[in-house]
């Protein structure tokens, strides 16, 4: 059961309190206080925030990297381009107080190509902060504390939100997820040890940093703490972006959102899972179903089978096709969708399809090949009237 209170990153908030608290508290003070949080990482992945930077802090390296993963390519997400538009100045925060903590004096904002005309409003607030005194040399007094943010652009690629792709991005390669180890808190960008956090993970941090760990446990649940932006579109009266604490039910969502009438709900966006409605009282949590923030709903008249046609569609044009599993798998799934729309697939063929999908999540490179057969997946196991149907039976 979710614990509710106020708003966490739409609270009220002093300018640059979270700063000052941790150039207070110190480096290891700082990153304590963002480990007892519980925060994990809001991208989607949900890795531990705190032992992040607790790893980078303590790599060895003259020259370190916070950068903030702003490439929101996944189907169904705007919540960034909400933060990046009217709270940038709590992102950068968030990515100083980052940089204080690991010893990074460089920070890099990887903006989504998609975004380029938030640009100018973006360097309208660094150069602002960089007059208060927030950025630069010495940031609120503090001779041993220089940090900056610069702007990338992006390119467009789905497969740059993975933080190895995105790293390759930035160094001018083509966007393709490296082998791990080593890990980017050790050795990432130019070889050097970085962070990668997602632009929410930032926006959230000078909040606990300026009301505590405790305070930000209070919402949320023992295994994900804080509330959760999510981006919610599809067929529901009220689509939006909605911050609304870890733990909640898909059904309790549905109801702030107009949407009670849904047969499904696509959470995680093209990637992530399709929780049909009996499943409704599921919770949405890192320890039940996880999402960076896509909210999809799916009403009474929608083709279960459309929907994964077009998720796999898009698997298709964006794969950077480096590993065989996701660059041969992703078109065979399309093409066993086709063939269920044409009447020609064997249900012997789609159990063959079903066994793909499951080496393709074991056996793909990055999270692209691994996830992108999950939708389809559920919408298989969930929609098995409307699914198998379709099967060519031999006479």
């Amino acid at each position: 059961m979710a614990n509710r209170q106020g708003p966490i990153i739409f609270s009220a908030i002093e300018p640059s309190a979270g700063l000052k608290t941790a150039l207070d508290k110190g480096r290891p003070g700082t990153i304590a206080e963002v480990r007892n949080s519980g925060l994990k990482g809001r991208g989607g992945a949900g890795f531990p925030t705190g032992v992040k930077w607790n790893l980078a802090a303590s790599a060895r390296g003259d020259r370190k990297f916070v950068i903030c993963n702003a490439d929101e390519g996944e189907p169904g997400t705007f919540k960034d381009r909400v933060l990046l538009a009217e709270y940038a100045d709590l992102v950068f925060e968030g990515m100083t107080i980052a940089g204080y903590a690991v010893g990074a004096k460089e920070g890099i904002l990887y903006l989504r190509g998609e975004y380029a005309y938030l640009r100018s409003h973006l360097e309208g607030v660094l150069a602002a902060r960089r007059e208060n005194g927030l950025l630069g040399k010495g940031i609120l007094g503090k001779d041993d504390f220089d940090f900056d943010i610069t702007i990338f652009m992006g390119a467009g690629a789905y497969v740059c939100g993975e933080e190895t792709a995105l790293i390759e991005s930035l160094e001018g390669h083509r966007g393709e997820p490296r082998n791990r180890p080593p890990y980017p808190v050790t050795q990432g960008y130019l070889g050097c040890p970085s962070i990668v956090n997602n632009v929410e993970t930032f926006a959230v941090t000078p909040h606990i940093l300026a009301k505590g760990a405790d305070w930000f446990k209070a919402v949320g649940t023992d295994r994900s703490t804080g509330s959760k932006l999510f981006s919610v579109s599809g067929d529901c009266e009220r689509p939006g972006v909605y911050e609304l604490p870890m733990g909640i039910t898909v059904a309790e969502l549905l109801e702030h959102v107009g949407g009670e009438n849904a047969k499904a709900v696509q959470i995680g966006g093209a990637s992530g899972h399709c929780v049909p409605r009996k499943d409704f009282s599921r919770t949405i949590a890192y320890e039940d179903v996880p999402t960076g923030g896509s909210i999809i709903v799916f009403g009474p008249g929608r083709d279960m089978l459309a929907v994964a046609k077009n998720f796999m569609e898009f698997f298709v044009e964006e794969s950077c096709g480096q590993c065989t599993p996701c660059r041969v798998g992703n078109v065979k799934i399309l093409e066993c969708i086709e063939m269920l729309e044409e009447g020609r697939c064997s249900i012997e063929y789609l159990n063959e399809i079903i066994e793909l999908c499951r080496t393709m999540q074991v056996a793909s490179k990055c999270g692209l090949g691994q996830s992108s057969p999950n939708a389809f997946l559920s919408i298989i196991e969930h929609f098995q009237d409307e699914i198998l149907g379709r099967v060519h039976v031999c006479r």
